[in-house]
């Protein structure tokens, strides 16, 4: 993730607010039933504060962006510098809903890292997953925002299948926004300083154009199959079937929370 993003995905942001609408739509009702929740990749907090604030229920956040970190706009939810590869074992199988938005096309070897984030998750837990749709419209945006790949419904599936995981439900979104995806690739963005390219493919400029977008963004039901230019999806693990991980033997639990205090 870009330091720029930082700057830019504000909770005023059209597409941060964008974002949250569809979840709830896709997977709201995962939060009650969660025991312990946590992101993946928390940044600067902006999704941690919008679940503080619509559910009331404090989500654990991991990020190595010490600048992100910094700038953590939760108001209680714990942050933590946490390297999943650490693989701690006082976290093993402790959260039952963990979120990974904008993560995943960060990561050059995805598998790998899904497969350690997995260590992470309860077996009855629930993945959930945001990622920019439509393959085709890879451009020079997506090379300054730090992105390896675009996704497709077929290609996530294809991720999820290699590491062990089912996608329970998905939707693209986006897909008023589509245009302006097909824009910025003809337009060649990328062919600059990494940071101005960034800003220049994701900052709204003024309080009106982001009322506009986000007016625009509303315009789609969701979920839905057709395109979009996001992905988000809901997964499980395939050991589902296997005996029902119970949090309150785990021997590890209050060495972690006595780490997190």
């Amino acid at each position: 993730m870009t330091d720029g993003y930082f700057e830019l995905a504000s909770l005023d942001h059209f597409w941060v607010k964008r974002r949250f609408v569809v979840f709830r739509r896709l997977a709201g009702e995962l939060i009650a039933a969660a025991r312990e929740i946590a992101e993946i990749g928390c940044g600067h907090g902006v999704l941690q504060r919008q679940i503080e604030d619509a559910y009331e229920r404090e989500v654990t956040g991991f990020d190595l962006n010490e600048h992100g970190l910094r700038q953590n706009v939760s108001r209680r939810s714990r942050v933590c510098c946490y390297d999943i590869f650490q693989k701690d074992e006082a976290l093993q199988e402790r959260f039952d809903v963990i979120f990974l938005f904008d993560v995943l096309e960060h990561m050059a070897d995805e598998d790998r890292f899904l497969k350690a984030l997995m260590f992470h998750l309860a077996p009855r837990g629930r993945l959930i997953v945001n990622v920019p749709a439509g393959e085709w419209a890879f451009s020079g945006y997506d090379g300054a925002a730090g992105h390896f790949r675009r996704y497709s419904a077929q290609t996530l599936k294809e991720t999820a299948d290699r590491t062990s995981l089912d996608i329970l439900k998905w939707s693209y979104w986006g897909l008023p926004l589509v245009p302006i995806l097909l824009v910025r690739k003809l337009r060649r963005i990328g062919n600059q300083d990494p940071s101005k390219s960034y800003a220049a493919g994701f900052d709204t400029r003024t309080a009106t154009l982001n009322k506009l977008l986000g007016s625009i963004s509303r315009c789609e039901l969701t979920p839905q199959k057709l395109m979009g230019t996001s992905l988000m999806a809901v997964l499980q693990p395939k050991r589902l079937g296997q005996e029902c991980y119970r949090r309150d033997q785990c021997k590890h639990r209050q060495v972690w929370e006595a780490k997190l205090q």
